[in-house]
């Protein structure tokens, strides 16, 4: 197994925000577990594998990504885009009225 490598220690901040939670024993046990046999404290474990997690739920949002024949449709799809109709017209207008866009 590889080292252990602390993704968060080289944000340059300093670190005053708290995160308190409780857990299940078992959980507890089995992070502390990790944390020990990684050479690091519950904590540090803890706030790494949070973080990552944290980043790769962002990035899943934030991006999109199409398999091949996806890809082509959605291109096309882009290049000729059909006409609106009636009920997208009425759309537009609710998402007007609705959103203040800066």
């Amino acid at each position: 197994m590889g080292a252990f490598h602390d993704t968060t220690k080289d944000i340059d901040e300093r670190a005053t925000e708290r995160m308190n939670f409780r857990t299940k024993p078992h959980i507890k046990a089995t992070i502390h577990r990790a944390a020990t046999l990684s050479g690091v404290d519950d904590s540090v474990f803890t706030m790494n594998a949070a973080y990552a997690s944290a980043l790769e739920t962002i990035a899943a949002h934030e991006r999109t990504v199409l398999e091949p024949v996806d890809h082509a449709a959605f291109f096309s799809a882009l290049d000729n885009p059909p006409q609106a109709t009636p009920k997208l017209r009425e759309a537009l207008v609710r998402h007007q009225k609705r959103v203040l866009s800066r």
